[in-house]
């Protein structure tokens, strides 16, 4: 049963690829749109909500490999009452897209740190009602997203209240986080979840501009480290699409995309906890220092003489 979605699969990146290989004749008039369109496609036809080869029903093996986890895996969170019974059809156990997802939020919560237990009772009280997913952020953990974030389109009025300051709205038109359609009536928010963090942090009295500062500062900084990690995948791939030669098959054009995101997704995790481990030391060491300098400062004032 599970055959017909990889087939499925293999169709749309087959009909991406067939467009590809015949765009030679579109680049070489200059356009990189033909290029930048087929990616976008690959990776979002990678990249689905219930995987690649998702079809609805599924022996425990087939559950295993969708959800990258192993049946041994599977067997526990039955026992311990993380995932609902299977149908049983004579003696074999039948799986649905349900316990896929399901799955791969437990899979997801076990990564961040969680332990059974703690799982159990997040995912009892998200069945209950209580909105866990968006605190967690699980929704892109289960269903993967190649794009970190969505632009957002909106009225172009509603855009400057939402900055509210002309001087950073057109700062911010500057450097891309923000951008104008043609019409001029629109603005797309380039970098929503940037926006939402520099408004929050402003709520402290932090100047906007120098928000804007610090983003322009750190950008070319976090554009070296992207470089240095990226790097270390393109060989592989330079392996296997040279230029001047013919793509290689579908099938191994769709193991290099599946290689990237998954690079993709261990890289951001990896720097996310070391940037993080970072940025707690410096502030403990900062707040340190104040405190330290502070104290300093009181015993010789108690020590001067009246």
């Amino acid at each position: 049963m599970a055959a017909k979605q990889p087939r499925q699969s293999a169709g749309a990146i087959s009909t991406i690829l067939t467009g590809l290989r015949r765009a030679p004749r579109q680049i070489r008039r200059g356009s990189r749109d033909v290029i930048e369109t087929a990616v976008s496609q690959l990776f979002d036809a990678a990249v689905q909500p219930h995987g690649p080869a998702a079809s609805g029903e599924y022996r425990i093996e087939e559950l295993a490999r969708l959800a990258d986890t192993t049946t041994r895996n599977i067997r526990v969170y039955r026992d311990r009452g993380l995932l609902h019974p299977p149908l049983r059809v004579g003696r074999i156990a039948l799986f649905n897209d349900t316990h896929l997802t399901r799955l791969r939020l437990i899979t997801s919560m076990l990564d961040r740190g969680y332990n059974i237990a703690h799982v159990h009772e997040m995912l009892s009280a998200w069945e209950q009602g209580k909105d866990i997913g968006d605190v967690l952020g699980l929704e892109d953990a289960i269903a993967g997203n190649w794009a970190t974030e969505k632009p957002q389109r909106m009225p172009l009025p509603d855009a400057k209240r939402l900055i509210d300051d002309e001087p950073a709205f057109d700062r911010l038109l500057g450097n891309g986080v923000i951008r104008l359609e043609r019409s001029a009536d629109e603005a797309i928010i380039v970098r929503p979840k940037l926006i939402e963090a520099i408004n929050e942090i402003r709520q402290y009295g932090v100047p906007i501009d120098k928000l804007i500062d610090v983003h322009e500062q750190v950008v070319p900084l976090l554009d070296q480290i992207s470089s240095i990690l990226v790097r270390a995948g393109v060989d592989q791939v330079s392996e296997k699409i040279k230029p001047g030669e013919s793509l290689p098959a579908d099938t191994e054009v769709a193991e290099l995309i599946t290689m990237l995101i998954r690079f993709r997704t261990q890289a951001v995790a990896a720097v996310s906890a070391t940037l993080a481990a970072s940025i707690e030391s410096t502030i403990e060491s900062v707040v340190s220092q104040m405190l330290t300098e502070y104290v300093e400062k009181a015993a010789a004032n108690t020590a001067e003489p009246t």
